[in-house]
């Protein structure tokens, strides 16, 4: 029995292009690219405190070093994808690492807080390009069920488990050298993955009408940025829900996405194709890829602090414990790789999404002298499986059966969802935490003053954060089993979205 083909035929042939002989190796370089990308998003957070010192920093400003980041990444990444479909995808890649090497150079080299932050900016705006051309070479590299499951496997591990190998290098590499060799260790891996695209990854792009929607990548960027800013300004306490500054940033943000959306419905070359949404796995998957990236940031974020602050914890000892939950991820996707083609992606994600939720929503169960191996070991063993069988039908779902002038712009909208999603989850669950130690202390009068009151505020705080962030993993299991459909990914049509 032959396996079937998902990537659409080329242009006058009657059978679908032959698989690449060098594909593996292709996945290795595009997965070192992706871990870096995945790993610069987490790896400055055990960082950042010496780093604030050291370039006098306030604490106003710190936040900066990672929604600076955030905020050109994830406003970037609809035009990314677009440039690597119409320019092409190995190039998009090859161009987005070198970039996002020499950003890295100046900010580890930065003498100051602008020249750090003017550098996150740059980074964010590279990584725009290299994430989507990543995920669309996947695509149309690996053409048939099983092939295209492994290496969907191995990008969703890498997306599920890189963020907590970043804590883990990022406390080694603050604790014996420098932070800023958090920033500098970019620039030899993405030198290495550029040297193997130049060797063995195909160039591939889109044919036909290339023109770029320039009004609709203003608007999209524009709009993105300022509702993430928004939601930055409503987290800070001196600032608040219901400033000006922060009401209006958000307001200004869904206004000129609602106007994107106008012009994308109008335009013939559009940015982000409204078909691409309205198929209803794609629509799906991209919803669920937003709540899951709103609700496991306060596992990371919260869990990190809890580590620091309550048990006292170094950075190394903290990013080791984070370890199991990388480990459970990548076992998990392993095997998931192989049911997909089986099993479809409806069961795996229902399950995967439920089991996070319950295992963020048992770390409710943490208090000032939790034993991590009886308590927090037990959650992130839960919520790693669970991760893992969702993050690789998730990667898969909103890209099967996808055209191929639409593959950059598919897999540039699963990933601005992801981040979108981590970043209004920053403002969101802090503002709640926050909110939840002030609270506390009051309730506890004159005893506020007390650091074992103070602790317990603390802990209080990540109970609420890690609930709420257990209900948005909940409310993308209930997207799952409303939105995506009970097929196999084998049922999944080939050469286009379908209409509906």
């Amino acid at each position: 029995m032959t396996e079937t083909t998902l990537a659409p035929t080329l242009p006058g042939s009657g059978s679908p292009p032959a698989p690449d002989p060098r594909r593996w190796i292709a996945l290795a370089v595009i997965a070192l690219a992706q871990l870096m990308v995945v790993l610069d998003a987490t790896i400055v957070n055990i960082a950042l405190p010496r780093a604030q010192a050291d370039l006098g920093i306030s604490n106003a400003d710190r936040q900066w070093v990672v929604t600076a980041y955030t905020l050109a990444f994830g406003g970037l990444l609809l035009l990314g994808g677009r440039i690597a479909d119409f320019a092409g995808r190995r190039r998009t890649f090859i161009i987005g690492l070198i970039g996002f090497a020499v950003a890295s150079a100046v900010g580890g080299a930065a003498v100051n807080s602008g020249m750090l932050f003017g550098a996150r900016v740059v980074q964010g705006a590279f990584g725009a390009l290299l994430a989507p051309a990543s995920l669309s070479l996947l695509a149309v590299t690996f053409t048939t069920v099983k092939d295209r499951a492994t290496a969907f496997a191995v990008y969703g591990a890498i997306a599920g488990g890189g963020s907590a190998v970043g804590l883990l290098l990022g406390g080694v590499l603050t604790e014996y050298t420098s932070w800023r060799w958090c920033l500098f260790v970019n620039i030899p891996i993405a030198v290495l993955a550029a040297i193997g695209a130049l060797a063995v990854v195909r160039e591939s792009k889109a044919s036909g009408d290339t023109r770029y929607d320039i009004p609709g990548a203003v608007l999209v960027t524009l709009g993105l940025a300022s509702l993430v800013y928004g939601f930055t300004q409503a987290a800070d306490q001196t600032i608040g829900w219901t400033s000006f500054r922060s009401l209006g940033f958000i307001v200004a943000g869904l206004v000129l996405l609602a106007a994107f959306a106008v012009v994308e419905s109008r335009s013939e070359h559009a940015l982000l194709p409204l078909r691409i949404l309205l198929d209803r796995d794609r629509g799906g998957s991209y919803i669920t890829s937003m709540l899951v990236g709103a609700g496991l940031f306060a596992m990371f974020l919260f869990l990190s602090y809890y580590f620091q602050l309550v048990l006292g914890y170094s950075p190394i000892r903290s990013g080791l414990a984070f370890l199991p939950f990388s480990a459970g991820i990548v076992a998990t996707a392993i095997v998931v790789s192989s049911l997909l083609p089986r099993t479809g992606p409806k069961p795996l994600m229902a399950v995967g999404s439920l089991a996070a939720a319950a295992g963020l929503l048992s770390l409710l169960r943490i208090d000032l002298d939790s034993s991590w191996a009886t308590t927090v070991l037990p959650a992130e063993v839960v919520m790693s499986i669970g991760l893992g069988l969702l993050f690789v039908p998730l990667s898969s779902t909103a890209l099967v059966g996808i055209g191929d002038r639409d593959a950059g712009v598919a897999s540039a909208t699963l990933n601005a969802t992801q981040q979108i999603g981590g970043s209004l989850g920053t403002a969101l669950l802090n503002t709640f935490a926050a909110s939840a130690v002030t609270g506390y202390l009051l309730d506890r009068g004159a005893a506020a003053s007390n650091p074992t009151v103070q602790l317990m505020a603390q802990v209080h705080s990540f109970h609420v954060a890690f609930a709420w962030g257990a209900g948005l993993l909940f409310v993308g299991f209930v997207a799952v089993v409303l939105l995506i459909r009970g097929g196999r990914h084998t049922d999944a049509p080939a050469g286009g979205v379908p209409a509906i």
